[in-house]
């Protein structure tokens, strides 16, 4: 209950910062400065609870990070296939017609 209470808005919160790329960096950023702060939700000087929000910070970043840089290579990967499958059907020139407007 405490999960789906606390957890699931805060991923889906910051899994949308992560996507939106103006504030990525900045995200980033504080995710590693609140990693290796010792103002945390959960203080560092309790053994397991302290790290235990560490550690999900760091996992949902990591997950988010990887899933961003998979998303990125599937469409690579697709831009890199489509031009192949245009060399393969030998279409090596493209003619563009713009019409002209002379602007005095």
């Amino acid at each position: 209950m405490a999960k789906q209470f606390f957890g699931k808005p805060f991923m889906n919160w910051y899994r949308k910062l992560l996507r939106n790329s103006k504030y990525r960096w900045v995200v980033l950023f504080g995710t590693l400065v609140y990693l290796v702060s010792p103002i945390d939700i959960s203080p560092d000087v309790f053994p397991v609870l302290g790290w235990i929000d560490d550690g999900l910070v760091a996992t949902i970043a990591i997950t988010e990070i990887t899933q961003i840089l998979l998303d990125r290579k599937r469409s690579l990967r697709q831009v890199d296939e489509s031009i192949t499958r245009a060399e393969a059907t030998d279409i090596h020139e493209t003619v563009i017609d713009v019409d002209s407007v002379a602007v005095l």
